[in-house]
Formats: C-alpha cells, structure tokens, sequence
C-alpha cells in the first residue's frame, strides 16, 4: 500500500495534481510561465495590448468597470471617465504579466528604481512582540507588490483558493518562493498562531464574498459588502494594522508605502473598524484609480433589499 501523503501546509503546496482533468490547466500555466520569462520592457508594451484587447472580449466586465468608475467618480465628466476606463484596462493587462513575473519569473527589473516608504511603522509595530497584520485592496499590481515587498518583510498571505487543482498548486507553489506561508481564508487557526508568534499577515479584504463574515460601510459614498476579517484577526491574535500601498510609476518604477498602524484598533465595534479599514483601501484608490480592479461588482449586493446597481 503506497504510503499516504499529508494535507498540504502553509508552506507546502502537496503533491501536484496530474490527472488527464488538469492537463489544460497545465498548458496554461505552461505558457504563462513562459511568458513571465520575457523581457520586461516586451511584457509591458504586450500587457497595454492585451488590456485594450480585453475591453473587447469581455463586454460584460467593461460595463461593469465603467459602471463602478461612474458610481465612484460622479464628479468626472463621461470623457474623463471613459479615458480614466481605457487606462485602467491598460493597467490590468500589464497586470497579468506582472503577475505571471512574480509566481514564476525574476523580478530584478522591478527593483531597479523602486521606492519603499514606511518601514519605520512597521519595525516599531513588530517590537513588542505582537505580530502585524497587513492589509491592502485588489490592484492590478497587488502580486508584484507583495513579492517585492518580501525583500524587505517575511509575509505571509491570505487568500481565496483557485477552483482548480493545477492552478491552485502552480499558484501556491510560485508565491511559496517569496512568502514565508500562505493561508486559505478557512484557514483561520493557523493564521492566528502565526501573527501570535509574532508573524506578518497580509491579504485584501475589499471584495464583496459569500464567505466570512460581512457588513455594509461605505465606500466612494455607496453601501459596499465588506468583510469583517481585519477587526476579527486583530481582535483575536491582538496584531497591529497597518495599510500597504502600492503603485506603479509613470517611470515605469513602483512605489511601496506602509502607513502607521491603526490607533485603537480594534474596538469593540466591528462595523467601525471594518469602515475604517475600507476608508483607508479608498484612499489608496483615490491615489492611483487606474490602477484599481474596478472589473470586480463590488456593489452588486445592497442593504434593505435596494435595487441592484448593475444591469
């Protein structure tokens, strides 16, 4: 009898999944590993192409980011709107390399000219012993971010599992090259022992999901889902909060900024808390809104029965 093999762990992606139903994905992932071995200055100018490619193979994603922009940035005119749209599809198709470039590529020409700002806050945070929990929103440079801030911190990271094997395990394995562990959101106890063993944890909790436990607070003025996952870790594990920011240059250099953490936080209200953290994701949009994943419905469930903001 062949000896069983062990669930795989937070540093450990198991055994890769080969079964004939997998094959596609692998050839998938095959050419996107290949792909993250391009030249970078090629990957940028192919990433633009096939960010104005998508905005016409996925009408119904383009509405539904035009939609967001038009709900969070009633002050801009249609034309403002609709350049900031065409930039931001830019920005996700350069995305996509960047996020191949991190699982599975080298990222050195990224570090060339990068800028990190803030890691006094977090030094001064991890002294006491306490671990930190690091938070930031869903942009198109979120992976690239969070491997090149590993130079400088051990993440660890929280995430939402991938529906197929191959991807998950291609996934995991790649970001394990970087991050010190990497927790699925149901993974609440190890991640836990982690930030009180005075570890980093960092993840994106902006995104409306069925999953976890969720209040209304606004955000750009409108009733958004929002998980209250940051006050609930904190809470439990007594980890500070900070926000991790991120960007990337018109020069073609990237921008880390880590802000000071959270005073009094958290407090005994969690829809509070969750505002905040959700206020602070908002800035950092309001920073950079073209590099935001307004692709996602983030407004597609409402309180008290509303009407639904999409079509």
């Amino acid at each position: 009898m062949a000896e069983a093999r062990p669930d795989p762990s937070p540093r450990d992606p198991g055994p890769a999944p080969l079964a004939p139903s997998q094959w596609g994905v692998w050839l998938g992932v095959g050419a996107a590993a290949l792909a993250a071995r391009l030249p970078w200055r090629l990957q940028r100018w192919l990433g633009a192409g096939v960010g104005r490619l998508l905005a016409v193979l996925l009408p119904s994603r383009y509405k539904v980011a035009a939609r967001n922009l038009e709900l969070c940035f009633p002050e801009m005119s249609p034309l403002q709107r609709q350049a900031l749209l065409r930039e931001n599809f830019r920005a996700f198709g350069i995305g996509l390399f960047e996020f191949a470039r991190a699982w599975w590529g080298s990222v050195e020409p990224m570090r060339k000219g990068l800028k990190v700002e803030g890691l006094e806050h977090l030094e001064a945070a991890l002294k006491p012993g306490k671990g930190v929990i690091v938070i930031s929103g869903h942009f198109t440079t979120l992976e690239i971010s969070a491997r090149l801030m590993c130079d400088y911190a051990p993440l660890a990271g929280m995430y939402r599992p991938h529906d197929t094997g191959a991807m998950e395990w291609a996934v995991k394995r790649g970001r394990l090259r970087y991050a010190q562990a990497m927790f699925t959101r149901d993974e609440l106890r190890p991640a836990l022992k982690h930030l009180k063993q005075g570890g980093l944890l960092w993840f994106a909790p902006d995104q409306d999901t069925r999953r976890g436990e969720s209040v209304f607070v606004p955000f750009f003025g409108h009733p958004a889902y929002s998980l209250t996952s940051t006050h609930q870790l904190a809470r439990l594990s007594g980890a500070a909060v900070i926000a991790f920011a991120h960007e990337r240059r018109a020069d073609g250099g990237y921008t880390l900024r880590l802000s000071p953490p959270f005073a009094d936080f958290p407090s005994k209200d969690a829809t509070a808390d969750t505002a905040r953290v959700i206020g602070a994701i908002e800035a950092m949009v309001r920073a950079v809104p073209s590099q935001y994943l307004w692709l996602h419905r983030r407004f597609k469930r409402q309180p008290d029965g509303q009407g639904a903001l999409y079509e």
